[in-house]
C-alpha cells in the first residue's frame, strides 16, 4: 500500500464511509456553492478558534485529492469573469488541478439589483445610478442546468454520485437518479432541504471534512 492508499484509508475510516459499497463512482462539484460552506466559520479542522484577521477557504488542490478517493471521475462546475484577471487565474489553476477537460465554465452574468432605502446601509458593493435609480451589480452564475443534463447524460458511466452541493434545486434531479436506480452520496453544508437529505444514501457534513478540503488563508 502506498502512501496515497494509506491517506485514502485512513481518511474514509474516520469518516466511517466504506468505499466497498459505492460502485462506480462519478463525483459532481457545484462549485459555486462549495465556496461558501465555510464563509461564517471561525473555528478550523480542530475545532480551534483563529483569529479574525484570518478566513477558511476552499483548497482546490485538496478538495481535488478528496473528491478523488470517491472516483477518477470528477468534474468541476464554476463561473468565470472575462474582465476579472484574479477569476481568469483562479479558471487556470482549475483546470491544471482537475484538468481541462473537467472543468465546465460560462461567463458570470452581473444583474443589477436596485437598492431600497433600508438596503443602503448595510451596502457594501460599488453604487451605482441610472435613470430608473440607485443600483449595484450582484454576480450570477449557476450550474443547475449543465449540472443536471451531464448527470443524466452520463447514466450509463456510474452507479453511484458523490454530489457536492447544499442547493435544494437539485432535488428534483436526485430524485430521478435514485428512480433510476443509482445511489446518491451527498455532501452538504449547513441546513438543506428536508427532501434533500431523504433522497441521499449517505448524507457527509461539510464540517467534519473541513481538514480536507479546506486551509486558513489571510483576509485581503
Amino acid at each position: 500500500m502506498d502512501l496515497e492508499q494509506f491517506k485514502k484509508k485512513t481518511t474514509m475510516q474516520e469518516l466511517k464511509i466504506d468505499l466497498a459499497t459505492l460502485n462506480k463512482c462519478v463525483v459532481f462539484l457545484d462549485f459555486g456553492n462549495i465556496n461558501y460552506w465555510y464563509k461564517n466559520d471561525d473555528r478550523d479542522e480542530n475545532n480551534a478558534i483563529f483569529p479574525s484577521k484570518f478566513k477558511l477557504s476552499i483548497d482546490i488542490e485538496k478538495l481535488c485529492v478528496f473528491a478523488k478517493y470517491f472516483a477518477d471521475e470528477v468534474r468541476f462546475y464554476y463561473g468565470h469573469d472575462p474582465n476579472n484577471k484574479a477569476s481568469l487565474k483562479f479558471l487556470g489553476k482549475a483546470k491544471y488541478v482537475f484538468g481541462d477537460r473537467k472543468v465546465f465554465t460560462k461567463e458570470i452574468q452581473q444583474i443589477r439589483h436596485y437598492l431600497r432605502i433600508s438596503e443602503f446601509n448595510s451596502n457594501t458593493r460599488l453604487v451605482k445610478e441610472d435613470s430608473k435609480g440607485v443600483f449595484i451589480c450582484l454576480p450570477k452564475c449557476n450550474f443547475d442546468v449543465e449540472i443536471t443534463i451531464d448527470a443524466v447524460r452520463l447514466m450509463n458511466k456510474y452507479d453511484t454520485i458523490i454530489f457536492f452541493s447544499s442547493d435544494a434545486d437539485f432535488v428534483c434531479l436526485l430524485q430521478y437518479l435514485k428512480e433510476g436506480g443509482k445511489k446518491i452520496v451527498l455532501v452538504k453544508s449547513g441546513h438543506v432541504s428536508h427532501k434533500l437529505i431523504c433522497v441521499a444514501d449517505l448524507v457527509i457534513n461539510a464540517q467534519n471534512i473541513k481538514k480536507y478540503i479546506a486551509c486558513k488563508k489571510a483576509k485581503i
